[in-house]
């Protein structure tokens, strides 16, 4: 396929001809075995392109030892040394976390040209990873949606490329809840990012800091914008920011539709330890970030006009308190997406 069909072998192993060759070249050293003169060695190139094909398929290691004629218990360990050996490659250039002001603020530029969401640093949020129950873990990794799995916890730039993973808390602990342990959450609370500071919103003269975007399963502070709950009723303009929130945050819904759809392991129960299937998903989320193209802003998306009082549906409150200087930044962004910061599409003409 590498010689006469290059877009089979694109679909078949999710990367080009060049891409391949560049990550073999950034492994070999890693997967390379020493030949031994009793029998010959599964060649590098093997080993990648198995891994890579388990990736975009999830077929079980059997099957793949018959398109591969590698033995099922050799790919047990080849596929879990080639996921970290790819991860360990790639993870500094294509899965670093912004460290200066300069690159949150080109992260808060595309958010708002992009999707008109000023101040915004991500969108935030889980997604549940499926494997099989470990032996003798009890409910330790059951959920809610009646499934054994890990959370990728991720954070992700208007790009739909991930600035922030964190893998391998169980299925059993709330997104709210694996935040508050997370070391995102002590960096942004203590500004080791060195993110830059609060300024005014386009039009607007109060300073207001930089955010992040999630949903009801998070608690609201002051650098974390959710919903306004609907428990109580909303007015029109709380409708509209959450409409307006709701649409910057989904960034991420989409990205993990976007790597799960490329790497489709992640759409069927895993049947590894979570040990490895966490450097599996890192793996994962690493091979997505070097496969995105670099944004570029043509046209600002329009979306058709929409009523008020319609759009997603929030979960349920979690009940997490917060401090009133947290709602009143959530008010300031209210009162711009109905003034200044208004798009034509976010209530009906």
């Amino acid at each position: 396929m590498s010689v006469e069909d290059s877009q089979s072998f694109k679909n078949f192993l999710r990367v080009d001809q060049r891409q391949f060759f560049y990550l073999l070249e950034l492994t070999k050293n890693d997967i390379s075995k020493t030949e031994n003169p009793m029998r010959s060695t599964i060649s590098a190139e093997e080993r990648l392109a198995v891994t890579l094909r388990y990736l975009a398929t999830g077929e079980s290691f059997r099957s793949l030892g018959y398109s591969f004629r590698i033995a099922h218990n050799t790919l047990s360990s080849i596929i879990p040394d080639v996921c970290t050996a790819l991860f360990n490659a790639l993870k500094h250039v294509h899965l670093k976390v912004p460290s200066s002001e300069a690159e949150w603020e080109n992260i808060a530029r595309e958010f708002m040209e992009r999707w008109n969401f000023p101040n915004c640093l991500g969108a935030l949020d889980g997604k549940h990873v499926v494997l099989q129950a470990p032996f003798k873990s009890g409910s330790f990794y059951f959920n809610y949606k009646n499934t054994h799995s890990v959370v990728l916890m991720a954070l992700v730039n208007a790009n739909y490329k991930f600035i922030y993973v964190d893998v391998g808390s169980n299925g059993r602990v709330s997104d709210g809840g694996i935040f508050r342990d997370c070391t995102l959450r002590s960096a942004m609370e203590d500004n080791s990012l060195n993110m830059p500071g609060p300024r005014p919103l386009p039009g607007r003269e109060r300073d207001v800091p930089y955010v992040i975007v999630g949903d009801e399963a998070f608690p609201l502070k002051e650098y974390l914008m959710k919903p306004y709950p609907q428990r109580s009723g909303l007015d029109d303009k709380q409708r509209v920011f959450n409409y307006r929130l709701s649409r910057a945050r989904r960034i991420v819904e989409n990205a993990f539709g976007i790597l799960s759809n490329r790497f489709r392991v992640l759409r069927s129960p895993i049947l590894l330890s979570p040990q490895k299937v966490e450097i599996l998903v890192l793996c994962c989320c690493a091979l997505h970030n070097f496969l995105r193209p670099d944004f570029q802003v043509a046209v600002t998306e329009c979306e058709t006009p929409r009523e008020i009082g319609t759009g997603m549906v929030s979960l349920s409150s979690q009940g997490y308190p917060s401090s009133q200087n947290a709602r009143d930044i959530r008010d300031e962004f209210k009162e711009y997406f109905c003034t200044n910061g208004q798009v034509p599409w976010q209530t009906a003409t």
